[in-house]
């Protein structure tokens, strides 16, 4: 690390600007500076293009004087890092973190304050956060809100979902900045709990592309003790601000000096490649402070899930399918309810018969005929299994094929009441032999009046996954906050949902061909996605003829999800009886990887298409997937990637010739071909279709 004093400032115009920060490729520039009311300023340039205009930063307190004006700089210093880090579980084998970074000192005449402000470039953007120090005359402080100004130069194109302080369950728009406007979209979209305050607020990741090419995405990295943040959009002037979420009473972020902010960041360039493939938002975070992270694994699993969320069985012990209707205290079985000791050991069987890590169990447990709708706040006490369900026989069963079970931990929004339970609950699970929970967070959240976005729930998911350290469990969340890195602290924190997943496709108007070609760019900056992939029955017509809703892809695009959305937790999500029929495409779920030693992004472009090739752990064997939207594509790829000198077996997943996502999803062909890295391979993506390919090396 090189470290060195910059003490000099630059002044023309109405602005004193100090000295600029490139990144090290020198394609990124910042500037920095302080108006003549002494607010804190800055500008970003990409290739001397200017993409930020002058825009302030700051803070707002409660009852105090704002930490946004009267600033002088006493000093700044400048840092230069290049080193490298190796992942527990990831993408890539080790991940490079390089930088310039500059601290602007600063101090507020009128109070007597100081306040700091770092900024970071990479060579794929820039990350500033706010600095408070140690001082006598601010301790303890109250945030009323954060002043952080993002003013664009143009009339983006945007990918976003409304600024719902309790959801991210949306499917994208893509419109123009200027085009956004919540009160427009259709709201029956399957989406239980709703919040949002302002037409013009959308959530981060934000990913845009300028009319002449770049491409920006704004987020934020190393949320801890701090409340997510939404930005509010000027449609007029293409300005943007941060909008933190407030807690039950109105503030945002109860903190003490010295403390920091999370990382607000930029990542820009001409190549959407370079932002769907950036790891700069896990580098912003610390590094494990798990010191032995043997027992961290990948899982494949399978599970009761998708069976409950197409109609066929029930969470719920009667039957009913009701989760408003309290429970009688003599509950009679309908013969639906799907967690059964009985069909838990089916799913076992079929979890051993192909390879499987584990299962997933939901519905196991009492409580789930009066769990939502009525902000009910002892609901599940997370170790009684209902009458039906025999732990110890499940785990025994389990335990003699070699099969993990997974726990599920529904809170129904009852957060006060899990937090009391949790050490119950995760001795439990040590009891049993439960390397893994999955969180629910469904509903509206006790304490009553906090969101799902607000710093209380912030640190609740991230205290879930600590604690959960202290018992060696790994943790996947579902309508959590969306994670910013945090897996990189807590490696633990396996996977999260924070999306809208595939299960909307099973009973709402459900997931545009597009949706997953957004996600990468947006919640997958953040960390792993348990999207629940490999759905193979399509159409639900098949178990009611009434029903209309469908998955909206093709069957080889359900399998190039398991590359293009990466996660070391991966579910193939479907019925076995529907893998049964399709043994042949089922092969490629079973092969696939979880864990990568190197992954590139070869065709890239929101909204549009993605391509993923991925070289697996410790083999030269690799997997690629390609994925498009409503819109057939035609490409070729070239196979460079593979080891020189070497021959491999690739086995092609492809959509069939007349394949269409909405009027023939099923059909699909394999080829098995003989490559090198010479060759190139045509793909023939059908409209909302993709191909899956495997390349194993012929010895």
């Amino acid at each position: 690390m090189k470290k060195f004093i910059i003490g000099f400032i630059f002044c023309f115009g109405i602005s004193c600007w100090a000295q600029e920060i490139q990144s090290p490729s020198k394609k990124i520039s910042v500037s920095f500076s302080l108006t003549p009311a002494g607010k804190p300023a800055y500008q970003v340039s990409y290739l001397n293009q200017k993409i930020v205009e002058e825009s302030t930063l700051g803070i707002a307190l409660k009852d105090n004087v704002a930490l946004d004006h009267g600033f002088t700089i006493l000093n700044q210093v400048a840092t230069s890092v290049n080193e490298s880090w190796q992942p527990v579980l990831g993408e890539q084998a080790s991940i490079q973190n390089m930088y310039n970074q500059i601290t602007f000192y600063l101090l507020q005449k009128e109070t007597n304050r100081k306040f700091n402000i770092i900024f970071r470039v990479y060579n794929e953007g820039v990350a500033f956060k706010y600095d408070i120090p140690k001082q006598s005359n601010l301790n303890y402080f109250v945030i009323a809100d954060e002043l952080s100004s993002f003013n664009l130069t143009e009339n983006y194109k945007a990918f976003w979902i409304p600024g719902d302080y309790d959801s991210q369950e949306y499917a994208y728009n893509e419109t123009n900045l200027s085009d956004i406007d919540n009160s427009k979209l259709d709201m029956n979209n399957g989406i239980g709990v709703k919040s949002i305050a302002s037409p013009y607020r959308v959530q981060s990741p934000l990913m845009l592309k300028s009319p002449s090419g770049i491409y920006i995405n704004i987020f934020e990295a190393a949320v801890v003790n701090y409340p997510v943040m939404h930005l509010d959009v000027d449609p007029n002037k293409f300005d943007l601000k941060s909008n933190l979420v407030p807690n039950a009473i109105g503030d945002k972020a109860y903190l003490q000096a010295p403390c920091v902010s999370p990382w607000r960041t930029l990542m820009i360039s001409n190549d959407a490649r370079d932002i769907v493939g950036s790891k700069m938002i896990l580098n912003l975070n610390e590094p494990s402070k798990i010191v032995d992270t043997s027992w961290i694994k990948p899982m494949k699993y399978v599970g009761i899930w998708w069976e409950m969320h197409i109609g066929k069985a029930t969470w719920d012990y009667a039957g009913s399918q009701n989760a408003q209707n309290a429970a009688d205290e003599a509950l009679k079985p309908s013969g639906k309810h799907g967690a059964t000791t009985a069909n838990t050991k089916r799913y076992i069987d079929f979890a051993a018969m192909h390879g499987f890590d584990g299962v997933l169990v939901e519905g196991w447990n009492a409580g789930w005929e009066d769990w939502f709708g009525n902000w009910k706040e002892n609901v599940f006490d997370f170790v009684t299994p209902y009458p039906d369900f025999n732990l110890k026989e499940v785990n025994d069963y389990a335990k003699a094929k070699g099969i993990k079970m997974i726990m599920h931990h529904e809170t129904s929004g009852s957060v006060a009441n899990y937090e009391r339970h949790l050490d119950r609950a995760f001795e439990l699970m040590q009891q049993y032999g439960y390397p893994a929970v999955k969180s629910g967070y469904v509903g509206k959240i006790i304490p009553r009046g906090e969101f799902h976005d607000g710093q209380t729930m912030v640190n609740h998911y991230n205290f879930v996954a600590q604690r959960a350290a202290d018992y060696k469990l790994m943790i996947n969340s579902h309508e959590s906050s969306r994670p910013t890195g945090y897996s990189r602290t807590y490696p633990n924190y396996i996977a999260a949902e924070a999306a809208r997943g595939n299960e909307f496709n099973a009973w709402s108007i459900g997931n545009p061909p597009m949706h997953e070609t957004i996600l990468p760019f947006t919640r997958l900056l953040g960390g792993p996605m348990d999207y629940t992939p490999g759905i193979f029955e399509i159409k639900m017509n098949v178990y009611d003829p009434a029903k209309k809703e469908q998955v909206h892809t093709t069957l080889a695009k359900q399998l190039a999800l398991y590359v293009t959305m990466y996660s070391p937790l991966q579910m193939a999500a479907d019925l076995p009886e529907n893998y049964q029929k399709h043994l042949d495409a089922f092969q490629f779920i079973k092969d696939v990887a979880l864990n990568w030693d190197q992954s590139l992004y070869i065709e890239a472009e929101p909204g549009d298409y993605l391509t993923v090739a991925r070289k697996t752990k410790g083999k030269d064997e690799w997997f690629l997937g390609a994925i498009t939207d409503e819109n057939a594509r035609k490409t070729i790829v070239s196979l460079n990637f593979l080891t020189p000198g070497k021959k491999y077996k690739a086995i092609i997943y492809e959509d069939g010739k007349d394949a269409h996502w909405e009027k023939k999803p099923k059909s699909y062909a394999i080829k098995t071909i003989q490559v090198t890295s010479n060759s190139k391979i045509k793909l023939n993506l059908a409209n909302g279709g993709g191909t899956a390919i495997s390349f194993t090396v012929i010895n």
